[in-house]
């Protein structure tokens, strides 16, 4: 089923959540709103589900005004953070819960509702625990019979808000693949909430960038990482090293330190003498020893750390100078081999030099 929202505003007493939003969600996709804390994607998801009310704008499911239908009547699974599963009950009953409360007229019989159910317990692959209860399950465990519980009434959305942000790494790591597996089976319009960009990079189809109550950008994973649209959507996808200076002669200067920029032309909207900030993701980043002729351009720094573990190197710098009271931090990712080939070692005077930078207007 597609989803679109249409000029969405929601603002509690002391700030605005949602400001304008408007987005198209694809039938049959999964979709992530990713954003730091605060940025309105949980406020948004709610709207959808119709767990909260916007102050203006609307819901639209499969080309249908659901801005003012009843939770109930929207046919949406909704999936909360902590799990909200009924302690007193064991897992078959929390999963039938949804089923034997619908309205007598559209209930279905037990014996159908007990079919329904075995088949989400096999679905999740935990069939064997139906007759456990909540504590007696892991974090993993409680989050896949949740699921399974959103997914019994046979929803036409699932909406999911910090489905794993409870568990530890190692499982949260496993049940993403899993739910990007399940999702795979049932092609059901699925939008989750998330704070993790190597969730949301690892599971979506597409990722809609959150920041302040807008939407910054939309795209799918390789799109929003390799193209980002702003500083913010830079800053906030990937490890990534930020510079700042002014630009002059197809270069960005930094407190007297010129920064070559190779393959580039001047960005749009952004004139000779004008302050700009600069990106370059680790990878984009080499590492050279001052005293080699060829780095006559880069910034100054120290190595901290290295840390060279299997094929690829992370090298941890720091730059101390005059024109700032705050060290700046830099991270370059380049082949172990390196290491030893340009004799680096942690206290060494280098200069780190972007092998390819994007630019913006300060």
């Amino acid at each position: 089923m597609s989803i679109t929202v249409k000029n969405i505003y929601k603002r509690f007493s002391n700030f605005n959540a949602l400001n304008d939003v408007s987005l198209e969600f694809p039938t049959g996709k999964l979709v992530a709103l990713l954003g730091p804390s605060g940025c309105g994607k949980t406020t948004l998801l709610r709207i959808i589900a119709g767990l909260e009310q916007a102050d203006r704008g609307e819901i639209w499911l499969e080309g249908v005004n659901a801005s003012k239908l009843h939770v109930r009547e929207r046919q949406i699974g909704f999936m909360f953070q902590h799990y909200a599963l009924f302690q007193h009950m064991n897992v078959f009953d929390n999963i039938a819960f949804g089923l034997r409360m619908k309205p007598r007229h559209q209930r279905s019989s037990e014996s159908v509702i007990v079919k329904r159910v075995n088949e989400l317990l096999e679905l999740v692959q935990l069939a064997n625990l139906a007759q456990r209860y909540p504590a007696q399950l892991s974090g993993g465990q409680r989050q896949r019979i949740a699921l399974a519980r959103a997914l019994a009434i046979n929803p036409r959305v699932l909406l999911l808000d910090e489905p794993f942000g409870a568990l530890d790494a190692q499982v949260r790591k496993d049940l993403r693949r899993w739910l990007r597996q399940l999702h795979d089976e049932l092609h059901i319009t699925s939008i989750f909430v998330t704070h993790d960009q190597e969730e949301a990079l690892e599971v979506a189809d597409q990722i809609v960038l959150m920041h302040k109550g807008q939407v910054e950008q939309m795209g799918s994973p390789l799109e929003v990482f390799t193209q980002p649209a702003t500083p913010f959507a830079y800053n906030f996808l990937g490890t990534v090293n930020r510079f700042e200076g002014t630009w002059q002669q197809g270069h960005l200067h930094s407190a007297g330190d010129g920064v070559h920029l190779p393959h580039q032309t001047l960005p749009a909207g952004i004139a000779e003498g004008d302050s700009v900030i600069a990106f370059a993701r680790p990878h984009e980043v080499r590492v050279v020893p001052s005293c080699e002729q060829l780095a006559p351009h880069g910034i100054k720094a120290k190595i901290a750390r290295i840390l060279a573990f299997g094929p690829t190197a992370r090298i941890e710098l720091v730059r101390t100078h005059e024109h700032s009271s705050q060290p700046e931090y830099y991270e370059a990712n380049i082949p172990t081999h390196e290491i030893q080939q340009l004799q680096l070692y942690e206290g060494q005077a280098v200069k780190v030099q972007p092998t390819r930078l994007q630019v913006f207007a300060a």
